[in-house]
Parts: C-alpha cells; sequence; structure tokens
C-alpha cells in the first residue's frame, strides 16, 4: 500500500489518497498503515476507531477535544461528506481560518487532522458512515463544540436547511472558545 499525499493544509492537515482495488466482488484498501504515516511526520498511535451514520443534510460540529486533545484520521466508508477544519491555535497564523474538503467512499480520500482545529460535517449523500481513528480517548468532561455558523466564520456548509443537534445549536462562538 502506499498513501499518496494529495493537499496540505494550514501547515498540518494533509489530504491523503490510497490505493482502492476494486474487481467484480467488490474493493479492497488498506485505510492506514503506521510507517506509510511515519513517511509524512505522523507518529500518532490510534487508540480508539469511532463511527457515525449521518443523513443527508445533517451537519454535525464543530466538535473538539481540550483535555487531552485528540488528532484524528477520518475516511468515509459509505456515502459523501464535506468536511470543515477550523484553526483554533491559540497562537496559529491561522487561528480562525478553516478548509474545506471533500471525503467520499468513491475519491478514497483520507484526511489527517492534527490538534488544534475543531472539526465537522455535512453529509451531502442520502446517508454517509464516517470513521475516525483517534490518539487519544474520548472524554466527554473536555468535548467542547465551535458554534457550527459563527458569523464570523461564514461557512458555507451548502445546506438550506440544515439538521443539527441542540448540542451544536449552542456551541461557543470562535470569540468565547477554548483555544489549544
Amino acid at each position: 500500500m502506499s498513501l499518496v499525499l494529495v493537499d496540505e493544509y494550514l501547515d498540518d492537515i494533509k489530504l491523503f489518497k490510497t490505493e482502492i482495488f476494486n474487481d467484480s466482488r467488490g474493493y479492497f484498501m488498506e485505510v492506514f498503515r503506521i510507517n506509510e504515516l511515519e513517511k509524512y511526520g505522523i507518529y500518532n498511535k490510534f487508540v480508539q476507531e469511532n463511527q457515525s451514520l449521518s443523513r443527508k443534510n445533517v451537519i454535525r460540529g464543530l466538535h473538539y477535544q481540550t483535555n487531552p486533545p485528540q488528532s484524528k484520521l477520518i475516511r468515509v466508508a459509505k456515502g459523501s461528506a464535506k468536511f470543515i477544519e477550523v484553526d483554533i491555535r491559540k497562537n496559529s497564523k491561522y487561528f480562525g481560518q478553516y478548509i474545506e474538503v471533500e471525503l467520499s467512499e468513491d475519491n478514497g480520500n483520507i484526511l489527517w487532522v492534527p490538534t488544534g482545529f475543531a472539526n465537522g460535517y455535512a453529509t451531502l449523500s442520502n446517508e454517509a458512515i464516517v470513521l475516525y481513528n483517534v490518539d487519544q480517548y474520548f472524554d466527554p468532561k473536555s468535548e467542547e463544540v465551535l458554534l457550527y455558523n459563527d458569523p464570523k466564520l461564514q461557512i458555507n456548509w451548502g445546506i438550506e436547511s440544515p439538521i443539527v443537534s441542540v448540542k451544536d445549536m449552542n456551541g461557543k462562538s470562535l470569540e468565547n472558545i477554548i483555544t489549544l
């Protein structure tokens, strides 16, 4: 297997392409190998894998964890989703800036998001299954939410009537969050 670096954003986020082997039975792909990630300076060891299923027009996020902060390796196993990663590193020259990238089962892209970013996504397909490998265990007491529609960020999610949880609707504005 060989991961191919497709792009880098805000100095630290990396978008990879992995090879997908298709035949009459379906497909096979290696999602990650530690030695491949290390070629790109990623030495994190994953301790937990999370999976979510979301319906069309669902927005999840913008989430992050403060203690301990988590790095994430993200992919979409079914469907497609638009991911938003907001820089919340207090001393970053990119603070408050964000990137958006589409991950899907078809494009086979994998997104590396180090600590210091609030993560969210909008489901573009009828449903999407998203997998996150994280390098720190989830701690609900240190979970934070940056308001998905904060006017300062001006994120265009591309959804007219989003489906959003109460927790996400009550996120904090960029100027009131705990920075990393």
